[in-house]
């Protein structure tokens, strides 16, 4: 399965986040040589859903998330998003915007 499709079966109840993997890093947990995916703006954002190291992952980690797998980082991701809906990703707004709040996104 792929990255993408891992992330479309993931959140198929939130379509929205679907969007966000795609504007944040074209649905890429690792980049070609196997490394970690980084933020260009900032390096300590990782993964499909850029996660941020610095702010994150002791949180994560005290929840046995590791958000350097596809796995804890997706489930990270639906935790940060329960808990504060997408401020976290309002960086990326302008790409995923269009999209909130429509059943659409889960096909685009």
């Amino acid at each position: 399965m792929s990255t993408e499709q891992y992330v479309r079966q993931y959140f198929s109840d939130i379509p929205i986040m679907i969007q966000i993997a795609r504007c944040e890093s074209t649905f890429r947990q690792l980049d070609t040589d196997g490394d970690i995916h980084r933020g260009r703006v900032n390096s300590a954002d990782v993964g499909v859903m850029q996660i941020n190291e610095f702010y994150h992952q002791g949180k994560a980690e005290k929840e046995g998330l590791d958000i350097h797998t596809l796995p804890g980082n997706v489930a990270y991701a639906r935790d940060l998003y329960e808990r504060q809906g997408t401020q976290p990703w309002i960086s990326s707004k302008a790409c995923w915007g269009k999209y909130e709040n429509k059943d659409l996104a889960v096909n685009k």
